[in-house]
């Protein structure tokens, strides 16, 4: 994070036709369950009152998940922001609040339905800008996302149905912010191991006139501690990502190294949600924290060879959207 950035800290300012998102996916590394907490802030367009309201699902293996709603609570606009902002804290408070959801930055709690959580993340790596740093400060596109902590370790209890479930392993905790899901979409997210990872997202705006453009991949993968590639801005148009069930794939050339990615999510275990995007529009997605995916990295030295190549079965997370 540059000096002064918090990447935590609620980002809706009171404003109608907001969307503000926190959420985290993670693996079991002992049992290979995945978990999604998904919290969202919706002020609506016009004069309705903003709400707070999410999910939770859990993802165990070879059995069909278990989904359970919190909310929708009603939320007060902010106050107005003092002149001189207190000093950045980093990862401390609560992000987001509704009666019986808590999340932290450094620990997520609630109940919903059949499910309860209490789940602590511990470090993460350097802030993964899958939308390029400026793009996500200065709301210049409809919707962006960050990650501020991709490998970050959870642990804790899932109790579903009163039985409590141990929960030590991996997983990402991101950030979405502005005016609403995009018109179809899909999204990544791949521990690769030892601090590397890979994170895309690829979206149709609904705005009118670039509806009908193709899907805009951004990506970004980190391995040693570098990202690449260095803009996902301007390197969006050189991938290739349709969103599509039960398996879709990525494709690109920047510079001299080619990323190949192919997803599936395993219809018997994946859930379909549906929601409202703050101008009222209807939008359902299908998310599963036990896709998987192929990842091969390619470099050019007079021809292609490979140069990294992963393969994860069932420890993905992955999302596929439209309306």
């Amino acid at each position: 994070m540059t000096p002064g950035e918090d990447l935590y800290r609620a980002r809706w300012d009171g404003r109608p036709g907001r969307l503000e998102v926190w959420y985290l996916t993670a693996t079991d590394a002992a049992t290979g369950t995945g978990v999604w907490v998904h919290h969202e802030v919706v002020a609506p367009t016009g004069n309705d009152p903003a709400y707070g309201h999410g999910w939770v699902a859990v993802f165990p293996p070879g059995r069909a998940p278990v989904c359970g709603r919190f909310g929708p609570h009603p939320l007060t606009p902010p106050s107005p922001a003092p002149p001189v902002p207190p000093p950045v804290s980093g990862r401390t408070g609560a992000a987001f609040e509704v009666p019986g959801v808590t999340a932290e930055p450094t620990r997520l709690r609630g109940a919903a339905g059949r499910l309860s959580w209490d789940l602590a993340l511990d470090g993460g790596g350097p802030p993964l800008y899958t939308f390029p740093r400026w793009v996500w400060q200065r709301h210049v596109l409809p919707a962006a996302q960050v990650v501020p902590a991709p490998t970050a370790r959870v642990s804790g209890t899932v109790r579903v149905d009163g039985a409590d479930l141990p929960f030590d392993g991996t997983g990402g905790l991101a950030r979405i912010y502005g005016h609403g899901n995009a018109q179809r979409w899909a999204w990544l997210h791949a521990d690769l191991g030892d601090g590397d990872v890979l994170e895309v997202v690829t979206a149709v705006s609904r705005r009118p006139g670039m509806r009908r453009l193709r899907p805009l991949p951004f990506v970004q993968l980190r391995v040693g501690g570098r990202d690449w590639p260095r803009d996902p801005l301007l390197s969006a148009p050189l991938f290739t990502a349709e969103p599509s069930l039960p398996e879709w794939s990525l494709h690109g050339v920047v510079g001299r190294h080619r990323l190949t990615a192919t997803v599936r999510l395993d219809p018997a275990e994946s859930v379909a949600l549906d929601y409202r995007d703050p101008d009222g529009a209807e939008a359902v997605c299908t998310n599963s924290e036990r896709a998987s995916v192929a990842v091969l990295l390619e470099r050019w030295d007079g021809r292609w060879g490979v140069e990294r190549r992963w393969q994860l079965d069932g420890t993905a997370h992955a999302e596929v959207g439209a309306r």
